[in-house]
């Protein structure tokens, strides 16, 4: 099941475990649901806030209680926990707020900031404006696209989208082949 037919299938469910866990793409296709009037866009903003906040806040007490363990089971990672820690020291506030925003540190990012010395609630209160503001703005995206899409495809016909389709295909073929020449070319 693909994240679209599970967001269709579970609606708000798969909204908050989505965004509970990482997010982005669930609350992308919740967005677009939510522009076709599938789920209502207050709600899903609302379910993926709260989902969100909760998420990074069990990640953040997992930094708080385990991090010194984790660091010391895994002493590779000391040097980035500190810089990441120094990064804290001087930048926590928009660091705090746009931690969900950057790629591949939406579990990371909470826990080391767990690990520092930003207090529970300073975290807590900049934690909860980031969930808003991620939650508004990526099911907002996602809310544009959706209407944007519809738009599109009821100015396209069939024969139109079969042709984009075709040269999509070519398209990918062409940079396949150039990949595998390349590759042929380094070795």
């Amino acid at each position: 099941m693909n994240i679209a037919e599970w967001v269709q299938s579970y609606g708000y469910v798969a909204v908050a475990v989505g965004t509970f866990l990482e997010g982005e793409s669930v609350l992308l296709i919740a967005g677009a649901a939510a522009a076709r009037g599938h789920l209502a866009m207050p709600a899903v903003i609302a379910v993926a806030a709260l989902a969100s906040f909760l998420g990074d806040q069990m990640y953040f007490l997992i930094g708080r209680r385990y991090g010194i363990t984790l660091l010391a089971r895994y002493p590779s990672l000391q040097p980035r926990a500190a810089r990441v820690n120094g990064l804290l020291e001087r930048h926590h506030l928009p660091l705090i707020l746009s931690i969900r925003f950057l790629y591949g540190l939406r579990i990371a990012g909470p826990i080391a900031i767990g690990m520092s010395s930003v207090s529970w609630p300073r975290f807590f209160l900049l934690n909860a404006l980031g969930a808003l503001l991620w939650a508004t703005l990526i099911a907002s995206a996602g809310y544009g696209a959706g209407h944007a899409l519809v738009h599109l495809l009821k100015a396209v016909d069939a024969d139109e989208l079969w042709g984009v389709s075709v040269l999509l295909v070519l398209g990918l073929a062409w940079w396949l082949v150039g990949r595998c020449r390349a590759t042929k070319n380094k070795t």
